[in-house]
């Protein structure tokens, strides 16, 4: 397929305007195709030529201004219009379709639980095209009005509110101006609820086997999304733009969630069917608002070229954060962010694939780059961008300069010089060499306290790697004296700002860039004390020295937060030992009372400390380690008081196990002594270590399956069958992946999950030098979904050592490796360079 150049897209914004898209689907014609009608009526602003994209299984006829035009001259996805005279034109196209099993597109699911059958469309970036014709580009807006046909008793939903008018046909009302990647259909025999808010008609819908989960949870949904909204209509002058709000929650899903104007699309994993600590609630919360902060930033205001992804996303980031934060009873969300969300921006940029937020418009030539940028600079160091941005400007300037942006922009598209042109007009600070220094850089800032003492006074300079400004809080902390608090519990101090590099606004000053402060050194000094700024930070000894000891008596989780993140940035570094890490995890995490850190810090130890950064011959101390210290927060655990706790320690107790005889105990009982009873998610979460561990085979696994026949079963079994450490079992699972082609995006990646286990090197060791020729190939044949999921899941991540970081680089050379796959390679291969750094250093 073709892919679309910056250069194309800007020559035929200049020379079409498009007025509106009349489509007409046809989705009862077979489980392998629909139709797909499409009038597009459009104006030629010159004479000249141009080209409509569309990608059918067969392109049944096309006309333009009712003159027949030869289908054969399709070429790829494009279809020539040439010799147009300047003036309005009316394109016809009927075609079909191919239903997709990737995510991308029209994508297909048959529930094995009830065999009944959902649609839905995934458009971005470019996908649009496997869907209905168009002007394939987000800067020729039009309206859009769309009919469905659909069978009896489905229901369809699309981005305005649709109608039944009998005979299986749905007649959306027209839709505002919208770019093409946010056209949206999702039918099947949905279960509703519906209601009324703010005058608009709100409905969350998922699919039937679900019912029972989704009703558990309407309430917390919808109260949710209630209040953003609210939220939002407060902060934003321009009214909620479109005529509906639908939340789909829809299955084999590949992002957490796409902004379909009125009509948001989620991962229907968000619809819990097993028990989920409340931090995996406030994510969901998040997610609402996040993207429901696009309707407004992405939806009525669109980029005009995929350059400028960043405006939509690290916008939706920061303000799903912080409105979340502000409406809902969830208001420690910027823990999370700090602990889990941080650390994807933080890994992203210090590999060889990073790039500005904002990058140079030449960075971004096409489409298929512009896929690429999709990642934690985009998203995590974006928000953080955004939230020091705030944090310089005050929040009142940053919303007015918001809202300019939106008046001057709705229903149209703007850039990044029009974001920060709107922003400086509310400010008298320089908004655009703040953007230069921040959004136009790549790379982590570094910042190391140094600290000094006198009789009456101690001094703080702070070491300053890096080019960007920083303003920060530092806090300062002292051992509690009251008994109380017990030995090792902290007590603020002090907290004040400074500018990095330390200036003026810093008062007291030595006059050297140095700040003084009354009183004896403190005994633990934290930069970036509420973690507002974007930089790794590290510690004094003396700091480092009572955190050993204190690192739970710390009274605040943000600060603790900053803490761990600087220990986890220290490991990654090499200048803290993974053992280091793990007993200070050992030590504070069975006194840690925010769920959000404990989540954070056992994940980073469980998959990267002990899985990748200690040796083959040090994990099974790791895991020692790691099982002490969940079978203490188990015990910690017992009254009940705190379910989220107890959950992740045994979720966490489980994927560390070396031997199944506890675990294996907890299957058969169907329940962990004092709870919590094993649910599905546990279930298949115990089967599958099982599996790692050679102690289950497939007859209990097809009884596994035969009980719990849903899509997370059927997931769940092909985790488990491709984790069994057996020759065969290896072949077969291979062979799934990479010859068979009939998995779909979720089975894939499942079994992709359970290939790779650290305990089984030596029996997979064959397997890491066809991984890059079978990824390479499968990736051609099945496109960019497919290529995320072979990169991302089925790399051969525990294959640490030389040899293999040799393979991976040599296979980087390999001209056939098409873009995905490329830059998913080129960021695996070089956290594989980094784990064999930290490894050989301790």
């Amino acid at each position: 397929m073709s892919v679309l150049m910056r250069d194309e897209a800007q020559a035929r914004a200049q020379f079409l305007d498009v007025q509106r898209y009349t489509i007409d689907l046809d989705l009862t014609a077979g489980e392998e195709t629909f139709d797909s009608r499409t009038v597009i009526q459009f104006t030629a602003l010159a004479a000249g030529d141009t080209f409509v994209e569309v990608k059918p299984a067969t392109l049944r006829s096309i006309s333009l201004d009712g003159h027949a035009l030869d289908p054969a001259d399709l070429d790829e996805n494009r279809f020539p219009l040439t010799a147009l005279t300047a003036g309005p034109h009316e394109l016809r196209i009927d075609a079909a379709m191919r239903y997709s099993r990737t995510g991308e597109g029209m994508h297909r699911f048959t529930d094995p639980t009830d065999n009944e059958t959902y649609v839905y469309t995934q458009l971005f970036l470019e996908d649009v095209q496997r869907v209905f014709a168009a002007f394939d580009q987000p800067d020729l807006k039009s309206v859009f009005a769309l009919t469905v046909t659909a069978p009896e008793g489905w229901t369809v939903l699309g981005n305005s509110i649709a109608e039944h008018t009998g005979d299986g046909r749905w007649t959306l009302a027209p839709t505002p101006p919208l770019s093409t990647y946010l056209v949206a259909v999702a039918a099947g025999p949905f279960h509703s609820i519906t209601t009324e808010h703010a005058g608009l008609p709100f409905g969350i819908h998922c699919r039937r086997s679900l019912a029972p989960h989704l009703d558990a949870d309407a309430d917390e949904i919808l109260d949710i999304t209630r209040a953003c909204f609210d939220r939002f209509q407060e902060k934003f002058d321009e009214p909620y733009p479109f005529d509906s709000y639908d939340q789909a929650f829809v299955p084999e899903f590949n992002a957490g969630a796409m902004e379909n104007p009125g009509l948001v699309t989620f991962r229907d994993e968000f619809i819990y069917r097993s028990a989920v600590t409340d931090t995996e609630r406030q994510t969901r919360g998040m997610v609402i608002a996040h993207e429901m902060a696009h309707m407004w930033f992405g939806d009525l205001v669109t980029l005009a070229w995929w350059d400028d992804i960043w405006l939509n996303e690290s916008f939706a980031e920061y303000m799903g954060y912080q409105t979340l934060a502000e409406a809902t009873r969830f208001t420690d969300t910027w823990v999370d962010f700090g602990v889990a969300r941080k650390g994807w921006g933080y890994d992203a940029d210090q590999r060889p694939s990073t790039h500005p937020v904002a990058p140079d418009p030449t960075a971004v030539p096409d489409t298929a780059s512009a896929m690429l940028n999709f990642d934690g600079i985009s998203y995590a160091k974006g928000a953080s961008a955004l939230r020091q941005l705030v944090a310089w400007l005050g929040e009142k300037d940053f919303l007015a300069g918001i809202n300019t942006h939106f008046a001057r922009h709705k229903f149209g598209n703007a850039t990044l010089a029009d974001f920060i042109d709107n922003l400086a007009s509310a400010t008298d600070r320089d908004v655009h060499a703040w953007a230069d220094q921040w959004l136009r850089t790549t790379g982590v800032d570094t910042l190391t306290p140094h600290i000094g003492e006198s009789d009456t006074t101690w001094s703080l300079t702070v070491d300053h790697h890096g080019t960007r400004p920083h303003r920060i809080t530092v806090g300062t902390y002292d051992h509690a004296i009251d008994t109380q608090s017990g030995p090792d519990r902290l007590v603020l101090r002090d907290r004040f700002d400074i500018g990095i590099p330390q200036d003026s606004d810093d008062t007291p000053q030595a006059g050297n860039g140095t700040t003084t402060r009354p009183g004896p050194r403190p005994a633990l000094v934290v930069l970036n004390d509420n973690d507002l700024t974007y930089a790794k930070i590290r510690l004094d000894p003396d700091s480092w020295t009572t955190l050993q000891a204190g690192l739970s008596g710390i009274p605040d989780a943000l600060t603790r937060a900053v803490v761990w993140n600087a220990a986890r940035d220290m490991v990654r570094d090499g200048e803290l030992a993974p053992t280091t890490y793990l007993e200070a995890a050992r030590t504070h995490l069975p006194h840690e009372t925010d769920l959000a850190l404990l989540q954070g810090v056992l994940a980073f130890a469980d998959t990267q400390v002990a899985a990748r950064y200690t040796t083959p011959e040090d994990r099974p101390a790791a895991l020692a380690t790691l099982t002490a210290l969940t079978r203490d927060l188990i015990r910690r655990t017992e009254d009940g008081t705190r379910p989220g706790l107890r959950l992740t320690a045994v979720r966490h107790f489980i994927d560390a196990a070396t031997q199944p005889d506890t675990i294996h105990g907890w299957l058969t009982e169907g329940t962990v002594p004092g709870g919590p009873e094993l649910d599905p998610e546990l279930r298949w979460r115990i089967l599958t270590r099982l599996a790692v561990l050679g102690a289950t085979e497939e007859q209990t696994i097809a009884a596994e399956l035969e009980a719990d026949p849903s899509a997370t079963g059927q997931e769940g079994a092909a985790r488990c069958r491709a984790a069994l450490p057996t020759p065969e079992a290896k072949a077969a699972a291979w062979h799934a992946m990479f010859t068979d082609d009939t998995l779909s995006n979720y089975l894939f990646t499942a079994t992709a999950q359970g290939f790779w286990q650290p305990e089984q090197t030596d029996l997979v060791a064959a397997y890491v030098p066809r991984y890059y020729p079978d990824a390479t190939a499968l990736a051609v044949r099945r496109g960019p979904a497919i290529a995320d999921a072979a990169g991302r899941y089925a790399f051969p991540a525990y294959a640490i050592d030389a040899d293999s970081l040799h393979l991976g680089d040599q296979a980087l050379t390999d001209q056939a490796l098409i873009p995905t796959l490329r830059r998913k390679l080129t960021d695996q291969i070089d956290d594989l360079r980094r784990a064999l750094t930290v490894r050989n250093a301790h």
